[in-house]
C-alpha cells in the first residue's frame, strides 16, 4: 500500500497516511482514462450547431438564364452551394454527442486517474480544510503553505466558507467526493483531498 504525508494547512507534515491499493494503486487503463474523457467532453457538447442545405435556403426556385447560348456555365438556382448566399453542402444539423460508458469502465478510470496522480506525487492530504469566513486571500495562503498552483480542492462537506474562497481562483476548482471525475483529475497538476475525503472516496469506490 501507498504511504502518503498528510499536511496540515500551514504546509507542515502532521503524519501519514496508507491509501487503499484497491482505489490509489491499480493498474493504470490509458485506454479507459481516454474514453471517460472523450465521454465527458462529449456529453457536455450542445450539439446545436445548424446550417441549411441548398433545399432550406430561401429563394433560388428559378433557372438564373437559360440553359445554352450565354457563354455562361450552365446554372440550375442561385442556391446551389457555389453561388454567394447558397446552401451548404452536407451541412451540420442538431445532434446529439453524447455516448455511455458502463459503470465497471467508469468506476475503472477514475482509480487509474487517481492511482496516476499518486504515482507522480501529486496527490496531497491535508488533514483539515476549514476556514473561519469566506476569504480567497486565506485559502490562496493555504495553496501557497503546500505549493500547489493548479489544483482540484476534494471536499468531504459542502463547506460554503471553503467552495466560495476557492471560487475566485482561475487555477483551482472544488469537488465533493461524489462529483470528481477523471477529466477533472487529470486537467489539473495537483489534488489535494482531506483525510474525511480519502475515507469516502475509498468507502465508495474500493
Amino acid at each position: 500500500m501507498a504511504n502518503v504525508a498528510v499536511y496540515n494547512m500551514e504546509g507542515k507534515e502532521v503524519g501519514s497516511l496508507e491509501l487503499n491499493d484497491a482505489v490509489f494503486g491499480v493498474e493504470i487503463n490509458e485506454h479507459l482514462v481516454h474514453m471517460a474523457v472523450v465521454q465527458q467532453l462529449a456529453n457536455n457538447r450542445q450539439g446545436t450547431q445548424k446550417a441549411k442545405t441548398r433545399s432550406e435556403v430561401r429563394g433560388g426556385g428559378r433557372k438564373p438564364w437559360r440553359q445554352k447560348g450565354t457563354g455562361h456555365a450552365r446554372q440550375g438556382s442561385i442556391r446551389a452551394p457555389q453561388w454567394t448566399g447558397g446552401g451548404v453542402v452536407f451541412a451540420p444539423v442538431p445532434r446529439d454527442y453524447s455516448f455511455k460508458l458502463n459503470k465497471k469502465e467508469k468506476r475503472a478510470a477514475l482509480k487509474s486517474a487517481l492511482t496516476s496522480r499518486v504515482n507522480d506525487k501529486k496527490f496531497i492530504v491535508v488533514d483539515d480544510l476549514k476556514l473561519d469566513a469566506i476569504k480567497t486571500k486565506k485559502f490562496q495562503e493555504v495553496l501557497n503553505n503546500l505549493q500547489v498552483k493548479r489544483a482540484l480542492v476534494i471536499l468531504n462537506d459542502n463547506d460554503q466558507n471553503v467552495v466560495l474562497s476557492a471560487r475566485n481562483i482561475p487555477a483551482v476548482k472544488t469537488a465533493l467526493t461524489n462529483t470528481i471525475n477523471v477529466y477533472d483529475i487529470l486537467k489539473y497538476d495537483t489534488v489535494v483531498a482531506t483525510k474525511a475525503a480519502v475515507a469516502t472516496i475509498e468507502e465508495v469506490y474500493a
